[in-house]
C-alpha cells in the first residue's frame, strides 16, 4: 500500500467512525476482523474488482500504439530472452513503453499487476485469455573441460536451494543426481549458468540458454526428457488493445523464431 502502519490505523479508525461500527478487534499482538468487518471486506474486494474493470475497459478503448504496457515473465525468460530484444521492440514501437518485470510468482491480471504475462503453468485466472506459445526444454550442461565430463559416476550437480523444493526442474535434476553429490545450491538460473561456466558442476539448464553459451556443452544423452510449457496470458478486456496486442505478437515471434524456443 506504500503507507506506514500509523496511516493505516488512522484511516481504519476514520472508516469505523464514518460507518459507526467496529471493523477490527485490536489485540495486543495482532488485529482481527470482526464479523461485520469480514462482511465489509468482502464488499470492498467486489468494489476493487469493479473499479479495475472500469480501468481495463477504458484502456482497451485507446486505439493508438502508445502508452505503457507491463509484461510479467519468469526471470529466465525476462533476463535471457526478452531483455535482449528490447531495443528492437523500441525501434518498432517508439511510443510504447514496455515495462518488463521478472517475476517467479504469478501476478493478478484482474488487479492490473500486469497487462500481459508469460507463465510456465497453465493459467486459470477468471476473465483471462491464455494460449500455449512454446515449450522450454531442459538439458544437462557442463563446462567443456569439466574434469569428469565423460565419467557420469563422478558428476557433481548444481541445484536450487530448499526454497525451490517441489519445483519441477528441481525435482527432475535431483532425480537424475540420485545419490551423487550436490556441489552447490543457487536460487536463480543466472547463478546456475555462471556456476556451470566456471566448472562448479553439472547444471540443468534451459536448452536455449545452455546451447548458446560457448563455454558449455550438453551432456548425458540418455537422461529423461524434461520440458515446461510456456503460456501467454492477457485479460480478455485488453486482448484487442493495439499496444497490448503489439507486445503479445512481439513475444510470440521471439519464442517461435528459428533457433528460439520450440513451439
Amino acid at each position: 500500500m506504500k503507507v506506514d502502519h500509523a496511516t493505516v490505523s488512522r484511516r481504519l479508525a476514520a472508516l469505523e467512525g464514518a460507518l459507526d461500527v467496529k471493523l477490527v478487534d485490536r489485540l495486543p499482538r495482532s488485529c482481527r476482523l470482526t464479523t461485520i468487518g469480514k462482511q465489509v471486506f468482502d464488499q470492498a474486494v467486489t468494489m476493487e474488482s469493479a473499479a479495475d474493470g472500469v480501468a481495463r475497459i477504458a484502456r482497451a478503448a485507446h486505439r493508438p500504439l502508445i502508452g505503457k504496457v507491463t509484461l510479467s515473465a519468469p526471470p529466465v525468460l525476462a533476463a535471457h530472452l526478452l531483455a535482449q530484444h528490447l531495443a528492437d521492440f523500441r525501434s518498432r514501437y517508439p511510443d510504447i513503453r514496455l515495462s518488463l518485470a521478472a517475476q517467479a510468482q504469478q501476478v493478478s491480471l484482474s488487479r492490473r499487476e500486469a497487462d500481459v504475462a508469460l507463465r510456465l503453468v497453465r493459467p486459470e485466472e477468471p476473465g483471462s485469455f491464455a494460449r500455449k506459445v512454446g515449450v522450454m526444454e531442459f538439458g544437462l550442461f557442463a563446462r567443456r573441460d569439466y574434469p569428469h565430463r565423460d565419467e557420469p559416476d563422478r558428476w557433481q550437480f548444481i541445484a536450487y536451494d530448499q526454497s525451490f523444493e517441489g519445483m519441477p526442474q528441481q525435482t527432475w535434476l535431483l532425480g537424475i543426481a540420485g545419490t551423487r553429490p550436490i556441489a552447490c545450491e543457487l536460487n536463480d538460473i543466472g547463478g546456475h549458468l555462471t556456476a556451470a561456466r566456471v566448472g562448479a558442476g553439472v547444471a540443468g539448464l534451459p536448452c536455449f540458454l545452455g546451447d548458446a553459451d560457448p563455454h558449455l556443452m550438453r551432456i548425458g544423452d540418455d537422461i529423461p526428457i524434461f520440458s515446461r510449457d510456456i503460456w501467454l496470458v492477457v485479460h480478455r478486456d485488453l486482448r484487442k488493445n493495439p499496444s497490448v496486442r503489439a507486445v503479445m505478437d512481439f513475444v510470440v515471434a521471439l519464442i517461435t523464431q528459428p533457433g528460439g524456443l520450440s513451439a
